[in-house]
């Protein structure tokens, strides 16, 4: 993921426009502009950049054990592939469903057993046995998010979970109560993440900066996404938090792959995994906008944020830090991603 600034000189004509979907305009031209005025835009895209040397200090991450549960899940192959590629050593064991139980499958060029779920205690304790600095990473299914946690923490295993959902409270309260070394993070998205700290300083430090600043939003994800952005909600809290007025029923979802494809210009390819937001303020008066953008397509970004999770946790253990839930503000602050 790739973050340009573009300072366009068009403002907004107004709100009946950006709302209008006939599925033939673009993205970028739902919005019908006229006029000058000074409006500074943010936008985020998927745009490939040049990778930058990694720091000296990382090199030695290189053969961490990773055990990833959920590996034949999208999340879980793209993680497995981001641990291959960075040189951490993919334990080949994971957990699924007792249909899967018992059977190899190959994930990232590797062969992978399977364990279902009446023998996860079992094959959880015996590989951490086998290897000591183990980090599991959970991509799994919400309804086995509490039941995981808790077998992590009953076995002691740090982990990183990047499923979402569950009794969320019940996960961080199992956790805390515990005392084991965890990330827990519903956003592994490093760059965005990163975006939202910002937002969320900006709105706690300068509350009530846009008053009287009109929103639209529009949020495309793939199809079978059937509920709103959580990224978009935080979003919203933070221009709320600056004096936007805005309910979160006035979102704009698209989930049509015609419309992903036609107006807000989705890759056929990546139809099934992206998170393309988009973010428009307009002045009381109409002369001034500003544009916020971040458009993701595939799962790398996830993957890497994952990886870079796990890295970190790992030098939490080896470093014998706090054993607490960290999450991805500590692994951006940490500043040691690749």
């Amino acid at each position: 993921m790739a973050f340009s600034l573009k300072v366009p000189t068009n403002i907004i004509q107004g709100r009946e426009n950006f709302a209008s979907l006939n599925g033939h305009r673009r993205w970028d031209r739902v919005i019908s502009r006229k006029g000058r005025s000074a409006s500074p835009a943010v936008s985020m895209s998927t745009t490939p950049v040049q990778c930058l040397e990694k720091p000296s200090k990382m090199l030695h991450n290189t053969g961490i054990p990773i055990m990833v549960n959920g590996c034949t899940g999208k999340m879980g192959k793209a993680v497995i592939e981001a641990a291959v590629s960075a040189g951490l050593h993919l334990v080949p064991v994971s957990f699924s469903s007792s249909e899967e139980s018992q059977k190899t499958v190959q994930v990232g060029g590797k062969d992978i057993q399977m364990y279902g779920p009446s023998e996860r205690e079992s094959i959880l304790a015996s590989t951490f046995d086998e290897y000591p600095n183990l980090v599991v990473v959970d991509y799994t299914v919400p309804a086995a998010v509490n039941d995981n946690a808790e077998l992590y923490c009953k076995i002691g295993v740090p982990f990183v979970m990047g499923t979402t959902a569950g009794d969320r409270e019940q996960l961080y309260k199992t956790v805390e109560d515990s005392k084991v070394y965890a990330v827990i993070s519903p956003q592994m998205g490093k760059q965005v993440v990163a975006f939202i700290a910002a937002m969320e300083i900006m709105a706690e430090q300068f509350p009530g900066a846009f008053s009287g600043y009109s929103l639209q939003v529009m949020e495309s994800h793939q199809a079978f996404k059937l509920d709103t952005s959580g990224t978009a909600k935080e979003v919203i809290s933070c221009f709320q938090k600056l004096g936007v007025s805005f309910d979160l029923d006035e979102i704009q979802m698209i989930r049509d792959p015609e419309q992903q494809l036609e107006m807000v210009g989705v890759p056929e390819e990546h139809l099934s995994g992206h998170a393309f937001h988009l973010y428009h303020l307009t002045s009381p008066d109409q002369t001034v906008s500003f544009e916020f953008q971040h458009n993701v397509c595939g799962r790398s970004v996830y993957a890497e944020g994952t990886i870079d999770a796990t890295i970190f946790l790992a030098q939490k253990v080896r470093s014998k830090a706090e054993k607490r839930i960290y999450n991805m503000i500590d692994v951006l602050r940490e500043g040691n991603m690749r």
